[in-house]
This record gives C-alpha cells, sequence and structure tokens, in this order.
C-alpha cells in the first residue's frame, strides 16, 4: 500500500515550505534513511529522510513548488503501484483518514493542534512497536512525547514517563483533548485539585477557534505613486520569523541587563597555547567563542545558577528547571538570523566542543540545519566582537530566561596593583528575563563567570 511523504512541520509558526530538489526520482528505489529531497523552511533548509523503504511511485509537487505543511508532496509503494487519481490532487492532511503512527494527521490542522504541537511533528513519528502498543492502551498521542532513542525514537519508557506527568483528567476531557491533538499540559483545569474537565477543554477549543474574517475593504483604485529612489520589497520568510519572534520576546519578557568588564589576558594566553594541539586532534581551530561557550556551560550547571537555565512554561504559571544545558549560538546570515544549538553542552570536552559548535554553525551557514538542531536551546550566547561592538542589550531568545552578549576585546587602561597598565578588556552583557531572574542572581552568575574566564585553566580541570 502506497505510503504519503508530506511537507512537514518544522515548528508552530511553520505553515508552508518550498522543495528545493528532489534527491530521488519516479521509479527510484528508496531504503529507509535515504535523503528524499531538500526543503526550504522559514529558518533554513533541511534535507527530509524516508520513513520507509520502497520505491517512489509518485511525485506530487515538484522542484520550486510552495506547498503548505501537511500536504502530501509524494508516494512511496511496490514497484508498479499506481496512485488512485484522487490522490495526485494532493488532498490537504486534514482530508487524510487519522492515524495515531503518522503525526501528520488532521487533527493537526485545526488551529489549536497548531498552537499545541510539538517542533518537529510534520514527520512520521519514530517509535518502538511497545511504546505504540502501550500509547494506544493509555490513550495517548505520541506525537506529544519525547523519544530518547536514536533519532527521537520514541520507547516504552518515555511513554510511561510522560502518562506519569501527565495532569489529572476526566476520561472524557481526555478523549476530547487527544482528538483535537491538545496537550493535557497545556490545558489548566478547574475540577477539584486542578483536575481538567471537559468544559476546560472545550474553552480552550472555542478561544482557538478561527475568526471569521472581516469583508475586505474595496480596494483603491489607483495604487500610490512611490517618490523617486524609493523601492518596495517582500519581506522574506525567515525575516518574517525573527521579527515575530523577537517582537513577541520583546514585549513579554520584562528583562534587564548586566555588563561586566573581562580581563582577557589569562584567556588569550590559553588559547594560543591549545591552538595547536586542538587543531592536531580536531583539525579545526578553537576560538575565543568556544572558550566563552564552554565557560558559560560549566557556570551554568552549578545549582546556584540553575534560574539562568531555565524556561517559563504554562502560561508563564510554572518554571522548567533543566540540568543540561543546550547551548544557542547566534549566527548572523546575509538574509537574517538563526540560532543552532550545541545539544548536550554539558557533557562535552573543550575538543567536543570546538567540534560540535563548529559543525552546527557551518550547517547554519550552509542552510542545512535539521529541525533537532535549532531546537531546544536552554542559553543562547551572541557574539558581535567581531564588528568592534563595544557594548549592547541582546534580546531575549525564548524560551530562554538569559542570553550572553560578547563585544569587542578592546585594549584599555587599568589598574593593576595600583599601578595603571594596558590589558586586553571584552564587555560581556547579560539580558536577563526578570519575571525568572532576579538583579542579584544574574551578578552573581556573572561573577562566576568573569572569575573563570580570568582563571581559564579550570575549564580543562
Amino acid at each position: 500500500m502506497a505510503v504519503e511523504i508530506i511537507m512537514p512541520k518544522l515548528g508552530v509558526d511553520m505553515q508552508e515550505g518550498e522543495i528545493i530538489e528532489w534527491k530521488k526520482q519516479e521509479g527510484d528505489e528508496v531504503q529507509e534513511g535515504d535523503i528524499l529531497l531538500e526543503i526550504m523552511s522559514d529558518k533554513t533548509n533541511m534535507e527530509l529522510e524516508a520513513e520507509d523503504s520502497g520505491v517512489l511511485i509518485k511525485i506530487v509537487h515538484g522542484n520550486g513548488a510552495t506547498v503548505p505543511v501537511t500536504e502530501v508532496i509524494g508516494y512511496l509503494g511496490e514497484a508498479g503501484e499506481v496512485v488512485a487519481d484522487t490522490a495526485a490532487e494532493a488532498p490537504k492532511a486534514t482530508e487524510a483518514p487519522v492515524s495515531q503512527e503518522d503525526v501528520s494527521v488532521s487533527k493537526a490542522s485545526s488551529p489549536a493542534a497548531q498552537a499545541a504541537a510539538p517542533q518537529g511533528t510534520g514527520t512520521k513519528l519514530r517509535a518502538t512497536p511497545a511504546a505504540r502498543r502501550l500509547a494506544k492502551e493509555l490513550g495517548l498521542d505520541l506525537g506529544f512525547i519525547p523519544g530518547t532513542g536514536a533519532k527521537g525514537r520514541v520507547h516504552q519508557d518515555d511513554v510511561e514517563a510522560y502518562q506519569e506527568a501527565q495532569p489529572k483528567a476526566s476520561p472524557l476531557a481526555a478523549k476530547i483533548a487527544l482528538d483535537n491533538g491538545l496537550d493535557l499540559a497545556s490545558i489548566t483545569g478547574t475540577g477539584f485539585h486542578g483536575k481538567i474537565m471537559k468544559e476546560d477543554v472545550l474553552a480552550v477549543l472555542e478561544a482557538a477557534a478561527p475568526v471569521e474574517a472581516k469583508e475586505a475593504p474595496a480596494p483603491a483604485e489607483k495604487a500610490a505613486e512611490l517618490p523617486e529612489g524609493v523601492e518596495v520589497i517582500k519581506m522574506s520568510a525567515m525575516r518574517k520569523a525573527i521579527s515575530k519572534g523577537m517582537t513577541h520576546s520583546y514585549l513579554t519578557a520584562p528583562t534587564f541587563t548586566l555588563n561586566y568588564d573581562i580581563d582577557m589576558t589569562e584567556l588569550m594566553a590559553l588559547r594560543k597555547k591549545l591552538i595547536e594541539p586542538i587543531m592536531e586532534k580536531t583539525g579545526l581551530k578553537v576560538t575565543f567563542t568556544d572558550l566563552i561557550g564552554l565557560a558559560v556551560v560549566k557556570t551554568l550547571m552549578k545549582p546556584e545558577h540553575e534560574y539562568l537555565n531555565a524556561s517559563l512554561i504554562n502560561d508563564a504559571n510554572d518554571i522548567e528547571l533543566h540540568r543540561f544545558v543546550n547551548l544557542g549560538i547566534a549566527v548572523g546570515l546575509d538574509d537574517g538570523l538563526i540560532v543552532p544549538v550545541v545539544q548536550g553542552a554539558d557533557k562535552m570536552s573543550l575538543s567536543e566542543f570546538v567540534v560540535a559548535s563548529k559543525d552546527v554553525i557551518k550547517k547554519a551557514q550552509a542552510g542545512k540545519l535539521k529541525a533537532a538542531e535549532m531546537s531546544g536551546s536552554t542559553f543562547s550566547i551572541t557574539n558581535l566582537g567581531m564588528f568592534g561592538t563595544k557594548i549592547f542589550n541582546p534580546i531575549i531568545n525564548q524560551p530562554n530566561s538569559a542570553i550572553l552578549g560578547v563585544s569587542a576585546t578592546i585594549p584599555t587602561p587599568v589598574a593593576v596593583d595600583g599601578e595603571v597598565k594596558i590589558r586586553p578588556i571584552m564587555a560581556l552583557c547579560l539580558t536577563i528575563d526578570h519575571r525568572i531572574v532576579d538583579g542579584m542572581n544574574g551578578a552573581k552568575f556573572m561573577v562566576d563567570l568573569k572569575k573563570l574566564l580570568e582563571n581559564p585553566f579550570d575549564l580543562l580541570i
């Protein structure tokens, strides 16, 4: 039986994707894991892997086509298999039968589901048979369960852990939420001890229902002529995403910025000693961003700084503390900004961090990041020092609670042991979400980070 290939939804804000190039052609044999095609979302290019083996029996949308998310773009099947003519019309996912084994189902097209669906739920979910069976028995949607296996595969332990963390809900409320693609964790219960009732789920669905569009005003008889020398261009999808994200962050989080001067003398000396051995081991040059990034990670892992590595969840009613660090590193592109993520940075040595950071940065610059490589950050850094920036106020990369801005290192006269000396001084700018972190806590973090950067041999211990 033919298997649908759909345009994946790489995030709750993604509405459509552009097919850059099919890597397989009709009639080609495909193995699970093979690269089928390359697509472009609002943030980056990514390669779409085959979730099944078979033959690419039909391409519904060719190179250059812009297709809404969850819409069918092709079919895998057996050699000689013919897809029905009605299928060739590329029905929307809302017209497809609902399946627990494929998160690209009709409920994903509802506004409520789009608001609650996790990132990367546009492709067929990877899960073990035991996990699928248990999820079905418990009435859980696998699309909301984080997988800890290879390539995000969901195991039975993941399902059990998710079930234990679920809020209490009446059977009818749980069924309505499941049928409409709602995560119970996103719903506030009004029943006894916060139990989620049917009315609570219906209220969320009603609030997410689309509002009927108002009658459009009559078009002007003639478009106003632009003054000479003025050009209007269409905002790119990436620019729109940045605009929306930064506006949300700026208007949502009450922030303040702490500025600290760092004496880079010892860090510069350490980097000079490390360049050759790191190059021999990895083939890559260690940068100040690598050293600062690793220092940030080590400082964040101190228990007293846990709120700097946290996020607000459940409509800002709860704080999610992370016992790991996924470090986001802002990368400027010609047409925008993207924040690739070094996953599990807290478990890395300096050499491993150099390799991992260079890998995601290179992919970001080439537009080759996968969805998992640009999501899940717990803290972010942004470096404008190479442009001579002395000080700035970075905007937080939501849902992080803070972001660290790195400025230029400038020879500066400072007092050292009662004498004026010229030292390389770098400014660090920490912007904090005041809803989670107070000034004293932010200052303590910066004091510890400053101490580590000015005594950097501790990075190697």
